[in-house]
């Protein structure tokens, strides 16, 4: 279906951009005042009280206000009705284009194609014949495709693992990648041509590397927060069951901290991590649990108490952190270091506390 703009649109969107960018200092503002969002979010879910999800489209109360607001967006539920894919906060894509520092001309891949609406805007300002996005489930990229020559971009689209790149297309001047990842993939390396910009979400935070040599690069984090969905990898339930039987141990390490201060370095020492937590009636925390792909969990209690099980004593990583960090450390402080065979996250100073990324495929 084709999506016709209209001036309601239209004015929604310039006064969307000028919010994201009031001091006029993005080149990227005039791609988000002319790209119709709505295009590419025809529909999105949303959570009512209950948490179940609510189906929201062009006819409902609210449509275009939170088309054009600075929220993401949920596009995709599973069977399970488990997000899948989302159109992004635009302030956090805005920060992302910006940090990318591409010319008009450059050579763009993108990982992660999802609604192609960050395709569409790499498009429009950098030429549609320079960018190549690949995303992992046919229907988004069908989906995406439709909505790109619905706007009239035709950008390359393929199907696939977005993390080998596309060498039919390389070398490319700048990557950016809209699923969370581990580390930067090595194809993006081999592909790179020289003084390549990649930007892409890594933990919770986004890294922007320059590639120094072939297969060399550095990097640091930016300020601003990041929580994307994650690449779609085989992985272990937490092992809950098996917790509650194990040997309880004390700690000090407030749960509390794995969803607040620590996030984000326990995002770089225990990549791809998961947590959930607890909470009495009072909506007040009494515990967390964590828990990696290979099977590996642990739950604190807010009284001190630990249970762990599995290959890796996730908790103990907690500890070593909340011992490193006094306060909440701060995002670009923590640089990273890329050679053919390591990448390794560092905090402030390279002989600081440092964290081996998981090895590229």
């Amino acid at each position: 279906m084709t999506w016709l703009d209209n001036d309601t649109a239209a004015a929604s969107r310039k006064e969307f951009a000028a919010a994201l960018d009031p001091s006029h200092t993005s080149a990227w503002r005039d791609a988000f005042a002319s790209v119709p969002r709505h295009v590419f979010v025809p529909s999105f879910y949303t959570q009512g009280a209950a948490g179940a999800w609510e189906h929201v489209g062009p006819g409902d109360p609210g449509y275009l206000e939170a088309v054009y607001s600075d929220h993401a967006l949920t596009t995709q539920l599973d069977e399970r009705g488990i997000p899948t894919s989302s159109s992004s906060e635009p302030s956090v894509m805005l920060a992302m284009l910006d940090a990318l520092d591409a010319r008009e001309g450059d050579t763009v891949f993108e990982l992660g194609t999802g609604t192609g609406y960050n395709a569409a805007l790499l498009s429009h300002r950098l030429g549609e014949e320079n960018v190549t996005t690949i995303d992992v489930d046919p229907e988004l990229t069908g989906a995406a495709a439709q909505r790109l020559a619905d706007a009239g971009l035709h950008p390359f689209i393929a199907t696939g693992d977005g993390a080998g790149g596309w060498p039919g297309r390389a070398p490319y001047r700048r990557f950016i990648a809209t699923a969370a990842l581990r580390a930067i993939p090595d194809a993006f390396l081999k592909q790179a041509a020289p003084g390549a910009v990649i930007v892409a979400p890594v933990g919770y935070g986004i890294l922007r590397v320059t590639v120094t040599t072939p297969g060399h690069g550095t990097g640091w984090f930016l300020p601003t927060p990041a929580h994307f969905m994650p690449r779609r990898t085989p992985s272990a339930p937490p092992a809950f069951d098996a917790a509650r039987e194990a040997e309880p141990t004390k700690t000090t390490a407030a749960p509390s901290d794995v969803l607040g201060r620590l996030r984000f370095p326990l995002s770089l020492a225990l990549p791809g991590h998961t947590t959930c937590s607890w909470r009495n009636d009072k909506g007040e925390l009494t515990a967390v649990g964590i828990w990696t792909q290979d099977g590996a969990t642990a739950t604190a209690h807010v009284s001190g108490t630990v249970r762990q099980v599995g290959p890796r004593r996730l908790w103990d990583v907690v500890e070593g952190l909340a011992e490193t960090f006094a306060g909440e450390p701060q995002r670009q402080e923590f640089h990273v270091n890329i050679t053919p065979s390591r990448q390794t996250a560092w905090y402030r100073t390279s002989d600081g506390p440092a964290w081996d990324l998981p090895q590229p495929q």
